[in-house]
C-alpha cells in the first residue's frame, strides 16, 4: 500500500530526531473505512482515552493516534477524516496489520442501535437525534481495559489518569510510527506482572489495586480468552468478578471499552447515578434508581448513559470539590 501524505511529520526536524531515536519505524500499512452509518470519530474514539496526558493516545490536528499492544506485537493507529463518510487509517509497528483490520470496530462498525430512537424521554431522544454519528466502539483488548478500569477504582479520576501515564511511560513500549511526540503502548500482560511494588507506590496507586491488577496479570491470557469466547454479558462479568478485587464497577468498565458493550452500567461509579438521576428526573437518585430509570432501556443501556453525558444536562454542584490525597514519598 502505498503513502498517502495524510499523515506527514510536521518537519523535517522532527523527522530526524524521530529517525535518530527510533530508526526502524517499517513502512504503514494503510487502509480507508467508509462506514455505512454516520460516524463522529472523535466521540467515538476518544472514549479510550484515560485523561488528556494519555500517552497511548495523542490528538495532533485533525489526526488520532492510538497506541496499544495488539495480539501480534505493539502497533500505532492514525485515524483521520479525509472527507465526510471517509476515514484514512494508517498503522506502524509488528501489530499493524491486527490494528488495521480492528479499525472499523475501533469506530463502532460493531455497533447496532437498530430500533433504538431514545424514545421513553425527551431528553434522551432529542440528544439521539442530534448526533447520529455516536457509535460505541471496540478495542478487543481485554486485559489493558481491565487495568486500566483497577487503577479508576475508588479514587478521582486525576489521580487514577495520573498513575495510568506513569506506569505505561515507564513501563510499556515505546510506539512504533512517526508519532507528534513520544506514545507508549501498555506494558505487556507479564509486563504488568511485574511492575515493582516501589513504581506502584511512585505512581500514586493504592496497595490494593496494585495487587489486584498483579494477581489478575497472573491469569492474564486465561481472562482475555474466556471473556472474548464468553457468550453473552453475565459470562462475561462472571469471569472477571472471579478475580479477586474485581466486582461490578471494573467488570462493566472493562466491558464497555473492550466489548463496546451497549448494555453496560458502572454500578457503584461515585457519579453516574447522581448525573442520570439528575438528567432524567431533576433529583438525584442511589443505583438502585439509577437502574429503575434506566430499565426501559434495557439493552442499550450504556448507549442511553452515553447520551445523557453528551446531553448538557448537569447538576450544579454542591460544595467544595474534592482534593485528592497524595500518598507518594515526597
Amino acid at each position: 500500500m502505498r503513502s498517502s501524505g495524510v499523515f506527514p511529520v510536521r518537519d523535517a526536524h522532527a523527522r530526524g530526531a524521530l529517525r535518530d531515536s527510533r530508526p526502524d519505524f517499517g513502512r504503514p500499512l494503510e487502509t480507508e473505512y467508509r462506514p455505512r452509518h454516520p460516524l463522529d470519530l472523535s466521540r467515538t474514539v476518544l472514549v479510550q482515552r484515560r485523561g488528556f496526558a494519555d500517552p497511548t493516545t495523542i490528538v495532533d490536528g485533525a489526526v488520532i493516534w492510538r497506541a496499544s499492544r495488539t495480539p501480534h506485537g505493539v502497533a500505532t493507529l492514525a485515524l483521520r477524516e479525509v472527507s465526510p463518510g471517509v476515514i484514512r487509517g494508517a498503522a506502524w509497528g509488528p501489530g499493524r496489520e491486527w490494528a488495521i483490520a480492528q479499525l472499523p470496530a475501533l469506530c463502532g462498525a460493531d455497533d447496532d442501535p437498530t430500533g433504538f430512537d431514545g424514545s421513553g424521554h425527551p431528553l434522551v431522544a432529542e440528544t439521539h437525534r442530534r448526533n447520529p454519528g455516536l457509535r460505541l466502539g471496540r478495542t478487543g483488548i481485554v486485559f489493558d481495559a481491565l487495568a486500566g478500569a483497577i487503577i479508576e477504582q475508588k479514587v478521582t479520576g486525576t489521580q487514577a489518569f495520573a498513575a495510568w501515564r506513569r506506569i505505561v511511560t515507564w513501563f510499556g513500549e515505546r510506539a512504533p510510527g512517526p508519532t507528534p511526540r513520544p506514545m507508549f503502548a501498555p506494558p505487556s500482560i507479564d509486563g504488568w506482572r511485574q511492575v515493582p511494588s516501589w513504581a506502584w507506590h511512585r505512581a500514586g496507586l493504592e496497595p490494593p489495586q496494585a495487587r489486584t491488577i498483579v494477581e489478575a496479570a497472573r491469569h492474564g491470557a486465561s481472562i482475555e480468552r474466556a471473556v472474548l469466547e464468553a457468550s453473552d454479558a453475565d459470562a462475561r462479568d462472571r469471569v472477571l468478578t472471579s478475580q479477586r478485587g474485581v466486582g461490578a464497577w471494573t467488570a462493566a468498565e472493562t466491558r464497555i471499552r473492550a466489548l463496546g458493550d451497549p448494555d453496560a452500567v458502572s454500578v457503584g461509579d461515585f457519579h453516574l447515578a447522581h448525573e442520570v438521576g439528575y438528567a432524567l428526573t431533576g433529583e438525584r437518585v442511589d443505583d438502585d434508581g439509577m437502574l429503575r430509570l434506566l430499565a426501559p432501556w434495557t439493552g442499550q443501556r450504556q448507549r442511553v448513559i452515553r447520551l445523557i453525558g453528551l446531553s448538557g444536562a448537569r447538576e450544579p454542584r454542591r460544595g467544595p470539590r474534592l482534593h485528592p490525597e497524595d500518598h507518594r514519598d515526597r
